[in-house]
């Protein structure tokens, strides 16, 4: 006999208005939802000041335990802006990809998402991490992936080198030829 899945809950990715993440999920918890927000905490660095930052891993997603035929009632709570769907449905998000996320949230420092890091092309980063560390080179993207050349001016050479993008941040004060 099959087992009637309209009553089986499963995990839904809830989209969010822009930096509504926590207040969408505080507002899913209040009311009895099973919700989940992976946070990672950074540091954010501008030109005067460095911050402590908690945010999202993954921007404006929520994710949320629950029976398909409440899906709709989620998207009454404020802040929400629609559901991530595959093929015109809610799409479920498996319950191995949420124990994966629960996983990596046990040890945030060596998490980061590659849309929290963006190089514009020919810009000047230095690599803070890994056996290049210490390196100053220009950014660039080679067939939509990212990589960074070394230019050896008094050689007229360049070289391209393949670097985790967490490894590598803007340089400060650059100079511009």
């Amino acid at each position: 006999m099959p087992t009637n899945t309209i009553f089986q809950a499963n995990w839904y990715a809830i989209r969010t208005k822009a930096r509504a993440e926590k207040k969408v999920f505080d507002r899913l918890s209040l009311r009895g939802y099973n919700a989940y927000l992976p946070l990672v905490t950074s540091i954010r660095e501008w030109s005067d000041r460095k911050k402590k930052v908690i945010a999202p891993l993954i921007s404006s997603y929520v994710f949320v335990n629950i029976q398909k035929d409440l899906v709709l009632e989620t998207l009454q709570i404020q802040g929400t802006s629609g559901i991530l769907r595959y093929l015109g449905k809610p799409a479920v998000i498996r319950d191995v990809e949420i124990e994966n996320l629960k996983i990596l949230m046990t040890d945030t420092s060596k998490v980061s998402t590659l849309d929290d890091i963006h190089f514009e092309k020919g810009e000047e980063v230095k690599v803070i991490a890994g056996p290049f560390a210490g390196l100053v080179a220009q950014s660039v993207s080679v067939q939509g992936k990212h990589r960074i050349i070394v230019e050896i001016e008094a050689m007229q050479s360049r070289l391209i080198v393949n670097i985790p993008l967490e490894f590598v941040k803007k340089r400060e004060n650059q100079i511009r030829k």
